[in-house]
């Protein structure tokens, strides 16, 4: 949001002399990007005056106004009738400013036993409250999105690569379901973030606390908060609970970005393997043929935008001193942007997973290249005996002889085979060629499909229950 620059009397101005130039104004003021917090602000405020009724600091009446005064400077701030005064600094002092013209005295009250440190503490476990919620729900859209796929999709053989070389074929939605295996986590990390940033700071004042009794117990009570801050120093300074959102995200980010990877490449003309749907591509402005995953490259960059913010939060928390210092007004620069363009991406990932969709025939006419069967194999000869180093030899002899005749392993004689050792017998063949491979998978978690059975049911009533 926008504001303009005035001569508004501030909080504090009645300490120095002499006026304040426009550039400095600029540097102190943060309501172009704390106005955000504007509903934050204005509930923490509803809850302070409400524990500031029942210790007796403001009467019945005055608690009235000032919940009437907040909740019509609520519609009037998303309805754009309240100007955002940069001379103001903050969103705090937009709101009081406000409250305090149109109720007078009341609104003067409301600031007892706070200040702006305490205050700006709570709207940010507030705001990141909110922010672990949504993203965890669209973090399950998207998980929900790639089982479904897998359900529907999954049952196509195609190779897994490691160093992007073909290495043994599994089914297609064992793929899928190791990005939903990696998004857990970061709903787990999410989660647990949630539990630090589930204290409330309100009461711990400017630094050192309040000679007022002030009920902190009934303020979190009142805004849903599990625990009070136990040390107002630490409360009015603290944005560990910021750095591990952030880093949270990043890591989401690099999720997001190694499949993004993935499907780009698998999407090109030259793998072929899936195909994304119009609505989620662009063209190029000069090449009339072309269908770019952009989508996805912007994805994969969120990454770089996250870590470049967790960095950014992190170098300036390094050398703060204890207590507040004002270089904490600029956590929100880093915070913000990336929880807004990590919801954007999540959205935009859930439609592109929707709608995508896999090319069996492409994938099944080159799944013969590569000797995506040659590890099976090798543990067919440890079936028969055969020590694994010794087999890994033998055929990785064998993969030679293959590759310079211009067979596939399967297409191998027998006599060949079997000269190759003579453990070899008839059946070798029931375990060469990729279906015969997936066919064969036994541990937990392999790319077979029963295996896929097993996972689908599980993640089907672990994303339903959540």
């Amino acid at each position: 949001m926008k504001g303009k620059v005035s001569k508004s009397v501030k909080s504090w101005e009645r300490r120095l002399s002499g006026q304040i130039d426009e550039e400095t104004m600029l540097l102190l003021a943060s309501l172009d990007v704390d106005a955000e917090l504007y509903k934050y602000d204005i509930i923490g405020s509803l809850a302070h005056a409400i524990m500031l009724r029942e210790i007796g600091i403001l009467t019945g009446s005055e608690l009235s106004a000032i919940r009437k005064g907040l909740k019509k400077i609520l519609t009037d701030i998303e309805s754009g009738k309240i100007k955002l005064d940069l001379a103001l600094e903050d969103i705090h002092m937009v709101i009081e400013t406000a409250l305090i013209k149109r109720i007078g005295q009341a609104g003067q009250k409301l600031h007892t036993g706070r200040s702006r440190n305490d205050q700006i503490a709570l709207d940010l476990r507030l705001w990141a409250r909110d922010a672990v919620d949504d993203l965890i729900e669209l973090i399950g859209n998207l998980q929900r999105a790639f089982v479904n796929l897998a359900d529907e999709q999954g049952w196509i053989i195609m190779p897994a690569y490691t160093h992007l070389q073909r290495a043994q074929p599994i089914l297609a939605g064992h793929a899928l379901l190791a990005y939903v295996e990696m998004l857990d986590r970061d709903v787990a990390r999410l989660a647990d973030c949630r539990k630090r940033i589930d204290v409330c700071p309100l009461g711990s004042g400017a630094i050192a606390g309040s000679s007022i009794q002030l009920d902190r117990k009934r303020v979190a009570e009142l805004l849903g908060f599990s625990k009070i801050a136990r040390n107002s120093i630490d409360a009015v300074s603290d944005r560990d609970f910021l750095a591990e959102l952030c880093f949270d995200l990043s890591l989401l980010g690099v999720h997001l970005s190694r499949w993004a990877e993935d499907w780009i490449i698998f999407s090109t003309t030259e793998f072929g393997f899936i195909e994304l749907d119009d609505s989620v591509c662009t063209s190029s402005s000069m090449m009339p043929q072309k269908k770019n995953a952009d989508t996805l490259e912007l994805i994969r960059a969120k990454s770089a935008s996250a870590i470049s913010s967790l960095v950014g939060l992190l170098v300036m928390m390094k050398s703060l001193p204890s207590g507040y210092n004002r270089d904490l007004q600029d956590d929100k620069r880093f915070a913000f942007p990336i929880v807004s363009s990590m919801k954007i991406a999540l959205n935009v990932a859930e439609k592109i997973v929707s709608t995508a969709k896999f090319q069996p025939d492409r994938i099944r006419a080159g799944l013969d290249a590569g000797f995506l069967d040659a590890t099976s194999l090798a543990e067919y000869l440890v079936g028969k005996g055969v020590p694994f180093r010794t087999a890994h030899q033998i055929v990785g002899e064998l993969v030679a002889n293959a590759t310079r005749t211009g067979h596939t392993l399967a297409e191998l004689p027998f006599v060949v085979l079997q000269a190759s050792c003579d453990k070899i017998e008839p059946d070798v063949y029931n375990y060469l060629g990729a279906e015969n491979v997936v066919k064969h998978y036994k541990t937990a978690g392999a790319g077979g499909k029963r295996q896929l059975r097993k996972q689908l049911n599980f993640w089907k009533k672990r994303l339903k229950s959540d």
